[in-house]
């Protein structure tokens, strides 16, 4: 058998082309489904995993070996189930034009190994150290659990291991790793922890959603969403259990809220001096932190000359996050060991699933061709002593573990190195260990 992923990502494919090829949780049944009918019996066990910046299926399917170079344990590299996979999703890119395996990427054994345990630690991820792939790895192994099985299973379980291990290890899931936390991390810096707090957001669109849920798990007591178009304010409020504003009303609770974020597309500021200054006199005192995330921005830059007022835009927010990444980058050698490790113990599970009994199959097979053979001597021989017969016998018995001792050791090596379970079937091949299968 073979371990496999094949699949796209950030790295080799368009926001257009990842939309095209990103299946919700309700279609995965259905995508598993139809894999397993256009790959049939060659594949054995499947996991897909889809989030908005990746589409990867994981598969064992029975390794294909060349019978020109047995010994070699070459594969077919028009395997069944990744052209199954590629013609799935080529269906999802057809209006864009592109070929999914442009823009694609396999990756086989020891290598699918790592790039899971990668993936699920968030070395992978657009942010490096992301916290929320490990919670999509585990759903994505949830959903697919009924097409999944033990090595996968494993896999799986290893790699949620793993990724806890480097969280724990580590500091590469520390600090502000998007504009939103960043902005979430600065008003932390004003006011300590922010549970009880009261946060305002202005603006509707996928920052504002990004900088709401930063704060709604910072435990902000009242997120207020205002948004000149009051339908996409209430749907996204509604969402985190937050109170949706006209945009006209937001200006009167400047004076309740701790915290204001801003991200609209106005073409121009639209928070200003005249806005912010009443409040700050009603407030007596009481800080407020403006965190302006937008492009043009949204908050005059002169608001930022008012006592007790702290206003940050993008280039303050970038300049945390450029100090959060390069933290992480420094942290990756050491989750990189983490990795090496695991995947070395997850490998050498695996090989002696696959090892182990096929050497017990191959020495027992080998074993009984020795025993047909030594009664068929001992009737030519005729009549022997008891010691000449156990001389016989034993010389049979040392012969054969002279032969088997050096392919036993290289195979069960080689399934645990890295060069490919193939080499493991070719022996089931070569030998003709599994009857049940049509050897040629």
């Amino acid at each position: 058998m073979a371990l496999i992923v094949a699949g796209l990502s950030h790295h080799t494919a368009s926001i257009d082309a990842r939309e095209r090829c990103a299946f919700g949780a309700r279609d995965v049944d259905a995508v598993l489904d139809r894999l397993r009918a256009m790959a049939g019996d060659e594949l054995r066990e499947v996991v897909l995993l889809s989030t908005c910046n990746r589409t990867e299926f994981y598969v064992i399917d029975r390794d294909v070996v060349d019978e020109r170079t047995p010994s070699d344990a070459v594969r077919d590299p028009a395997r069944p189930v990744v052209e199954s996979i590629w013609a799935l999703l080529d269906e999802r890119l057809a209006p864009l034009g592109i070929e999914a395996r442009s823009i694609g990427y396999v990756r086989r054994d020891r290598d699918a190994v790592r790039h899971l345990m990668r993936v699920a630690t968030g070395l992978d991820s657009m942010i490096v150290g992301e916290a929320q792939i490990h919670g999509q790895v585990r759903d994505a192994w949830e959903l697919s659990r009924r097409r999944s099985g033990p090595v996968l299973n494993r896999l799986f379980h290893s790699a949620l291991r793993v990724a806890g291990r480097v969280r724990a290890e580590t500091s590469i899931g520390r600090g502000a790793a998007s504009i939103s936390s960043a902005a979430v991390q600065l008003a932390r810096k004003i006011f300590g922890p922010l549970a009880g707090r009261r946060a305002m957001v202005l603006g509707a669109g996928e920052m504002a959603e990004l900088a709401l849920q930063c704060l709604v798990d910072e435990g902000v007591r009242a997120a207020v969403v205002a948004n000149r178009t009051f339908e996409h304010a209430d749907a996204l409020a509604q969402r985190y259990g937050a109170v949706a504003l006209h945009y006209e009303e937001a200006w009167e609770h400047l004076a309740t809220v701790d915290v204001l974020i801003c991200s609209t597309s106005a073409p121009h500021a639209i928070v200003t001096r005249a806005h912010v200054e009443p409040a700050m006199s009603a407030r007596r005192d009481r800080p407020l932190c403006l965190l302006d995330i937008a492009l043009p921005r949204d908050v005059e830059a002169d608001v930022r000359a008012l006592d007790n007022v702290f206003l940050y835009d993008l280039d303050d927010l970038r300049a945390v996050m450029a100090a959060t990444m390069a933290a992480r980058r420094a942290e990756m050698p050491t989750a990189e060991q983490v990795i090496d490790a695991e995947v070395g113990k997850y490998w050498e599970w695996l090989a002696g699933l696959v090892a182990v009994p096929v050497l017990t199959q191959f020495r027992a097979a080998m074993d009984r061709m020795r025993t047909d053979e030594v009664a068929h001597a001992m009737r030519r021989l005729g009549a022997l002593t008891p010691d000449q017969r156990d001389a016989v016998d034993h010389l049979s018995r040392s012969l054969m573990n002279k032969f088997l001792h050096e392919p036993s050791v290289r195979l069960k090596a080689a399934a645990a190195n890295g060069r490919g379970l193939g080499i493991v079937d070719a022996a089931r091949y070569l030998f003709a260990l599994d009857r049940d299968e049509d050897p040629s």
